[in-house]
């Protein structure tokens, strides 16, 4: 097991004797700036004066510059911008105003692992990943807890990035309940892998499949939905609890017999073979070349995916289904 390090192994002097910049306001952008500026860190946010975001920081009362007055005033820069857009940004806005000894952040490892990405050789590059969406880093932190983080350092220049990426995630609130030490290949891979087999591209292929099924076979699409997607929560809340014994031991002994007899029949060798394919794809670069290809044609076939998907029945239904359940607040995508 890899060394997990808490609060008491970092010094929150370090952050806090640094400028951040914090490029991009999104999901995780907005988290990091505001746990960092309520810990006592001096933050910016780095926005292109275009960008919708600008306003909301303000309110928020963060600092807002261009990334590249953001990155000429900081001496820390944490890249929290979509994978498919970070190269160019790097390139044009933030690239030519970094300093020796200034430390070059990321929060996923995707653009220095494949290359889309390097930096000068005298400046720090790390890591700290929140294994949790932003919304869940900022309010765990204002509970007074935090998200689990991944920490990986991909050149030491000054040999302070580890201390310093330590230091970051305890601001962050992450050291508050566990920082890990790994590298940006295996973030990157892993991260990638689990959302193409299992957390995304698995679930939303057996989801659909399944409910497909139901329905062809006569059944209500409201009874399928309630099956195969809404229960979908109880069970993942006991996997996140206690694992898969606890699930099994939570759920009753049909569906655990079920589980042991036929769950092999759907996730089959075949599937595996598969799966290991998907790893080889992610490990050898060809998925990266192939996102980022689809990215600079404006990713015509991410958006038709997107609308096609927006439109499948089991989203119809259950749009439907949600706006009649009083204990949840329904959401639409944009």
């Amino acid at each position: 097991m890899g060394k997990i390090l808490y609060d008491a192994d970092a010094d929150p002097a370090l952050i806090k004797g640094r400028k951040v910049a914090v490029i991009g306001y999104g999901s995780q952008g907005h988290a990091h700036a505001l746990n960092l500026s309520e810990s006592g860190v001096d933050v910016v946010v780095g926005l292109r004066p275009s960008s919708s975001s600008a306003a909301k920081a303000g309110e928020a009362g963060l600092k807002v510059m261009s990334p590249a007055e953001a990155t000429e005033w900081a001496d820390v820069v944490m890249m929290l911008v979509p994978d498919q857009h970070m190269g160019d940004l790097y390139r044009d806005e933030i690239a030519p105003h970094l300093e020796p000894n200034d430390a070059l952040m990321f929060a996923h490892g995707f653009n220095i692992h494949y290359g889309a990405v390097v930096p000068p050789e005298d400046i720090d590059v790390l890591m700290v990943a929140p294994k949790g969406p932003g919304h869940l880093v900022r309010r765990t932190y204002t509970e007074g807890s935090g998200v689990p983080c991944l920490l990986a350092v991909h050149q030491d220049t000054t040999g302070t990035a580890h201390n310093l990426g330590l230091s970051y995630a305890a601001a962050l609130g992450g050291a508050r309940a566990g920082v890990l030490e790994t590298t940006f290949k295996e973030e990157t891979e892993t991260d990638l892998f689990g959302e193409q087999v299992i957390l995304c591209g698995g679930v939303s292929a057996l989801i659909k499949n399944a409910y497909e099924t139901l329905v062809e076979a006569g059944y209500q699409p409201e009874s399928a939905y309630f099956e195969t997607l809404h229960e979908l929560k109880l069970i993942v809340d006991l996997l996140y609890e206690g694992g898969l014994s606890w699930m099994r031991y939570s759920v009753s002994d049909t569906a655990e017999y079920g589980d042991y007899t036929r769950g092999g029949r759907i996730v089959t060798e075949e599937t595996k073979v598969e799966m290991k394919k998907v790893l080889t794809e992610i490990q050898s670069g060809a998925f990266a070349n192939e996102w980022l290809a689809q990215a600079r044609e404006g990713a015509p076939f991410l958006l038709e995916q997107r609308q096609a998907n927006r439109n499948h029945p089991i989203e119809k239904v259950g749009r439907e289904l949600r706006a009649l359940m009083p204990f949840l607040t329904p959401k639409e995508a944009p």
